[in-house]
């Protein structure tokens, strides 16, 4: 598998799933645009360590070339220069995944939207599908120049999953279900085009801050498994990451456009495996997580 000379935008590729798939990209070859506001310079609100240079860096040394830019995803703006720096440097773009999120510290469990933070919810509609759709306005008349291209929208459930249970409030459950309905509103635009849509989610993903939760790190993650015994489904960011490079690289991609697609079930197809080998199916065994008694959406995918 082989995405050398293709360009790729991560938006949102700081941390966690946007991370993972800037680095499977360029372990494929590719150019990987790295976006995201927490820089060595200057933290996000997350005030957190991991940086866009850093994935950037991580890009560069499994194989590809990274490429960091620091950009709000919701300044219009910001993305037009971004997309116009693409299109100087590069005069193309094959992969737009918009995995734009930011809304870990926002919403409230099990809350209805009488009683949840009127403006932590508001943002945190902004930030999953405001920022989605800018970037798509930008970056998408670039990338339909040449058929072939891939967008990748990054959520949380697949649309099945979504359509079944109520994801912990009005707010969330409205940001991850609107993501699933955008690629599909996307792939109808786009095949005039050419062009793939598809919305992606990872499984129990053990991003940074989930390890941090659990208080674990990526090597003795197992541990967690004494506590939550559910978290022996879970994933690396990678997983979600080879998902997309999978898909990137099929020339027969176009057979999934429009649909909601998961980690796990592209894994069962293309062959990937995790970093340790595993091939974990996360949504094939989230119900019975939740009819054990543990809540399904505690597992905070993102």
């Amino acid at each position: 598998m082989t995405l050398q000379g293709k360009v790729a935008l991560v938006a949102g590729g700081t941390r966690g799933a946007g991370r993972g798939i800037a680095v499977e990209l360029g372990a494929a070859g590719a150019t990987v645009y790295v976006t995201g506001r927490s820089t060595r310079g200057q933290q996000s609100e997350y005030a957190r360590p991991e940086t866009i240079e850093e994935t950037a860096e991580l890009v560069t040394v499994n194989g590809g070339t990274g490429i960091a830019v620091k950009v709000d995803h919701l300044i219009a703006d910001d993305v037009r220069r971004l997309v116009e720096r693409i299109r100087d440097e590069q005069d193309r773009l094959d992969i737009l995944v918009n995995d734009i999120w930011g809304g870990e510290k926002l919403f409230e469990w099990d809350k209805p939207v009488w009683e949840h933070n009127l403006e932590n919810g508001l943002r945190m509609l902004r930030l999953a599908i405001d920022t989605h759709l800018i970037t798509a306005h930008h970056a998408l008349p670039l990338m339909i120049e040449r058929p072939g291209g891939l967008l990748v929208e990054i959520t949380d459930g697949t649309a099945e999953y979504n359509a079944r249970h109520y994801r912990l409030s009005p707010f969330y459950d409205l940001a991850k279900v609107a993501v699933n309905r955008m690629a599909w509103a996307h792939a109808k635009d786009l095949a005039k085009h050419g062009a793939t849509s598809v919305s992606l989610t990872p499984g129990w993903m053990r991003s940074e801050m989930m390890l941090e939760i659990y208080g674990v790190a990526e090597e003795n993650w197992r541990d967690a498994t004494a506590k939550v015994p559910h978290f022996v489904i879970s994933e690396t960011p990678r997983f979600v990451g080879r998902a997309v490079a999978a898909l990137a690289a099929d020339p027969h991609r176009a057979r999934w456009s429009g649909q909601s697609l998961s980690s796990g079930g592209l894994a069962q197809v293309y062959g990937f495996t995790d970093l340790d080998g595993s091939r974990p199916d996360a949504w094939r065994y989230v119900p019975e997580v939740q009819d054990a008694g543990k809540p399904a959406d505690a597992t905070g995918y993102r």
